[in-house]
């Protein structure tokens, strides 16, 4: 059984399609079985708009990580991928980072990646990455929906209404943010 004071829920999606890269990210935070907020907004523009980010976890934690993201950008610019492994290297290797509990999603209009505390830079195989507590949900949908028709955003928004439905830590209270590739 869970500890009950334990904060839960963030759904993060991202995909790309076109010429388009997404980032979608639900509202909703709670502490045990009670929602403190519905409207948190865990996407966020980053680098002056070339790079767009979103977070699972500690919300104080990935706002620290936010910032040593942007640290890194303006030190290696239009190099999203050095400045993430430059990131990760920090957060493996730094005692007070090491502590932090959050994963991210960035991606900027050449590449997608996921940050974890352990130190991985991943790149997803498809394009398609899900992180949080109905992550996999909406990754399951958005996989399901990327070879339709529909544009992008339109398939995060709808893969993210999935996750909604099933997953009780995620609404429907989207922020989304894009780029052109």
């Amino acid at each position: 059984m869970s500890d009950p004071q334990q904060w839960h829920g963030t759904t993060i999606l991202s995909l790309r399609k076109g010429n388009r890269v997404v980032i979608a990210g639900d509202g909703q935070v709670s502490i045990g079985q009670t929602v403190i907020k519905s409207n948190a907004r865990k996407v966020r523009p980053l680098a002056g708009g070339s790079v767009i980010s979103g977070f699972a976890g500690a919300t104080a934690d990935a706002m620290t990580l936010f910032e040593r993201l942007e640290a890194k950008l303006e030190q290696y610019p239009l190099q999203l991928t050095r400045a993430c492994v430059e990131l990760a290297k920090d957060w493996r290797t730094d005692r007070y980072l090491r502590r932090l509990e959050a994963m991210m999603i960035v991606a900027d209009a050449q590449v997608s990646l996921v940050l974890t505390g352990t130190g991985d830079v991943l790149e997803p195989e498809r394009g398609v990455i899900g992180i949080g507590s109905g992550g996999n949900y909406a990754l399951a949908a958005a996989r399901a929906l990327i070879d339709t028709d529909m544009e992008a955003e339109a398939i995060a928004r709808k893969a993210m209404a999935i996750a909604a439905e099933i997953c009780v830590y995620t609404n429907n209270n989207l922020t989304v943010e894009s780029l052109a590739c």
